[in-house]
């Protein structure tokens, strides 16, 4: 049972990791939009990396939303996606991943 409790402790923490890497992209997809409002070198390096990372998701959810002219409301509706995963998924696997797993541990003691 000790074994069986680790392995879900193990997962828990990957769940924790995953959430943590969407934490990262979503500062990622921020500065995305930062760099959008003050018009960055295309050519930088770091902006050039930051629009490889981020388009590709918002290029996908553009094709789905209706043209609002001037206005990109996609990065917003990624924001809400994200947040939505995170809260929803990741928090619940993580919780009940660490309740079994400390259920586990207390059967076997």
């Amino acid at each position: 049972m000790i074994l069986l409790a680790n392995i879900l402790l193990a997962l828990a923490k990957i769940v924790e990791l995953a959430s943590g890497v969407l934490t990262i992209y979503k500062y990622i997809l921020l500065a995305s939009v930062i760099i959008s409002w003050i018009n960055a070198d295309p050519y930088n390096p770091i902006v050039n990396f930051i629009y490889r990372v981020t388009e590709p998701a918002l290029q996908r959810i553009r094709r789905y939303m209706p043209n609002t002219g001037m206005l990109d409301l996609s990065p917003l509706v990624l924001f809400v996606l994200i947040y939505l995963v995170q809260i929803i998924v990741f928090d619940t696997a993580y919780t009940y991943l660490m309740l079994f797993s400390n259920q586990l541990k207390g059967q076997a003691l």
